[in-house]
């Protein structure tokens, strides 16, 4: 199969990319031979696998991506990256919104359109949802990340329009060693420095980098998936537990706590995010027959 990514130097966009091309399944790699990957690309093209766009500029050559059977958009500015500064989440915007409502646009205007559209979203779409197990039939809570979940899906509506199925992978927090939330916290607790954020009792909704990827594919794969569908472990757990689990794998003391005040001082208005609680799980994934091979934390957190 022919499959165009955005994003692909990211964090997850670099991982599917590999997995693609080794070949296999969603469910494992395996012998067969890979997927042709082209990877969309914001500046000019130096190697033969990259198509050149500019998602701001609602400017992308569709001649690339001819014969693409599906397409994977990933890519958007890091929600944690800075502070939300008027500046920054206008940019959080634009990187999202305008990137998905060029990319759909395009797709949708092509004699042979993609037969997939996977659309990267978030599970910021919920708001707190405090300690309520909330899957895919939940509405949007309230806020600037929900809001933007929102107007970010929003902006697909030309690929549905056009037939494309389209799905949006709402992404939880992923455990990887070298990017995301824990490729911030191993660093700290490495040196002891670890602890909870406020009082440790927000839950955090994780998936494993591995079954990330996998869950991915199976997106791309699974012709029944449409619309929104969570990408995170069964089993939610508290921030005091992800604190517990990480001293107790790397063998480090979690004694000190951030308290709610400092945090906000430190991140602004993000840190209402951080301190919140979202306790999101995969209902459509389930149910479509996906099986995770790392669904607790410690597992997700030994393998990264």
């Amino acid at each position: 199969m022919r499959i165009a990514i955005t994003g692909s130097t990211g964090l997850i966009g670099t991982a599917l990319v590999r997995s693609l091309r080794a070949g296999g399944t969603s469910g494992a790699e395996g012998p067969g031979g890979g997927h042709d990957v082209v990877r969309l690309v914001r500046r000019e093209p130096t190697a033969a696998d990259e198509v050149r766009w500019d998602p701001k500029r609602g400017e992308i050559d569709t001649a690339g991506l001819a014969g693409c059977e599906a397409v994977v958009h990933l890519a958007g500015a890091g929600v944690g990256d800075h502070r939300w500064t008027a500046a920054y989440k206008q940019e959080l915007y634009d990187s999202r919104v305008l990137g998905t409502r060029t990319l759909a646009s395009a797709l949708a205007a092509m004699d042979t359109p993609p037969k997939v559209f996977v659309c990267g979203s978030a599970i910021g779409y919920y708001g707190d949802t405090g300690d309520r197990r909330t899957d895919e039939n939940a509405p949007a809570g309230r806020g600037f990340l929900p809001e933007l979940c929102v107007a970010w899906e929003d902006a697909a509506q030309p690929a549905r329009d056009a037939g494309i199925r389209t799905v949006f992978a709402r992404t939880g927090l992923v455990v990887a060693r070298s990017g995301g939330a824990w490729g911030r916290l191993f660093p700290l607790f490495r040196l002891g420095l670890g602890g909870r954020l406020g009082d440790g009792s927000q839950y955090w909704s994780f998936i494993s980098l591995e079954d990330h990827i996998r869950a991915l594919r199976h997106l791309i794969d699974t012709e029944a998936l449409t619309g929104p569908v969570n990408l995170t472990a069964p089993e939610p757990v508290t921030n005091r537990e992800v604190t517990a689990v990480m001293g107790r794998f790397l063998n480090r003391p979690t004694l000190f706590t951030v308290p709610a005040p400092v945090l906000r001082v430190a991140l602004g208005e993000f840190a209402g995010d951080v301190l919140g609680s979202q306790r999101v799980v995969p209902r459509r994934l389930l149910d479509s027959g996906f099986t995770f091979h790392r669904p607790r934390i410690i597992e997700a957190v030994r393998a990264a």
